[in-house]
């Protein structure tokens, strides 16, 4: 549920729901840029598409400018801190956190001023150019053409660049009918302008397939009125079988796609991660979240979005 495809720039907000663009969370608005992907559920964006989305959203941005590639073991100054877990008598509250260089908003930006409504990470892969986020934010009857990723970013600015996708992979029963199983999709992607691979800019999380259902985790995500993240710590509990459960308050809509996190390094803000923000309703609500279980389908789609082109 949470993602909305006209999450704001702040300083944008009140002309936009003057002109009456703001849509529902459950879908895509009147216009939203679609395209049929494959049987496989793959989609290869086309490049001219692409390039007017960057474009798009570095028209508002402070700094379009990407940052120079820095040591992946350097640490970085604004990385979470490690994931603990909560007090069980006393659900958490999501609080404002300081930006994770491999974490950053999803931006929509063919409908009006480009705004954030969902969440995405970066992840380790072969070609180290793969992003995670939920299924829902890039699919809704087709797929959404008008992507932009920001990571780290904060107050406008986009610190390590603007990257736009080159493919989108979905598991098939995700677009035949939206199964709350199966609520991820892998990005590749490149930058705007040109240059290394995104994740020898950012770094990248682990991921874990088939991991334990109750660990420390936290979340890290992007409320789409707000320019900061928001994360939250407490551990993880299985939700029947397909789905890993956690509860917090303060997670709203654009936290979608967020990264489950666990083994969090203070350094880096890199971690391991085990799942991302969706699945049981498309995400749960404002006190509870859920995310598709990362079992052997999320690794064989993971597989297959490392070797599409």
């Amino acid at each position: 549920m949470r993602p909305t495809h006209v999450a704001l720039v702040s300083v944008t907000v009140l002309a936009l729901v003057a002109l009456g663009i703001l849509v529902a969370s459950r879908g895509p608005a009147a216009g939203a840029p679609l395209a049929a992907g494959d049987a496989t559920g793959h989609y290869r964006q086309q490049k001219a598409a692409a390039d007017a989305a960057a474009d798009a959203l570095k028209g508002v941005l402070k700094n379009p400018r990407q940052a120079a590639p820095a040591p992946l073991n350097a640490p970085q100054q604004a990385g979470p801190a490690d994931a603990a877990p909560a007090s069980a008598a006393q659900p958490p509250s999501a609080a404002e956190a300081a930006p994770s260089p491999a974490v950053g908003p999803l931006f929509y930006t063919a409908e009006g001023v480009p705004a954030h409504g969902c969440t995405a990470s970066v992840v380790h892969s072969p070609a180290g150019d793969l992003v995670v986020t939920a299924a829902h934010c890039v699919y809704m009857d087709g797929f959404r053409t008008d992507l932009a990723f920001a990571p780290g970013y904060q107050d406008e600015t986009a610190p390590y660049g603007v990257w736009v996708p080159t493919s989108i992979d979905i598991d098939p029963e995700w677009a035949a009918d939206r199964d709350p199983d199966h609520d991820v999709a892998f990005l590749r992607v490149r930058p705007a302008k040109g240059g290394p691979p995104v994740e020898r800019v950012t770094g990248a999380e682990r991921l874990r397939f088939d991991p334990p259902r109750e660990r420390p985790t936290q979340v890290l995500g992007y409320p789409n009125d707000e320019e900061r993240p928001v994360s939250c710590r407490n551990t993880t509990a299985g939700e029947g079988d397909t789905q890993l459960r956690f509860d917090c308050e303060g997670l709203p809509n654009g936290t979608s796609g967020s990264p489950f996190l666990t083994d969090v390094d203070r350094g880096t803000g890199l971690g391991t991660l085990v799942g991302v923000l969706g699945g049981k309703d498309e995400g749960g609500d404002e006190e509870t979240s859920y995310a598709s279980y990362f079992g052997p389908a999320v690794k064989r789609l993971y597989e297959r979005a490392t070797r599409s082109s």
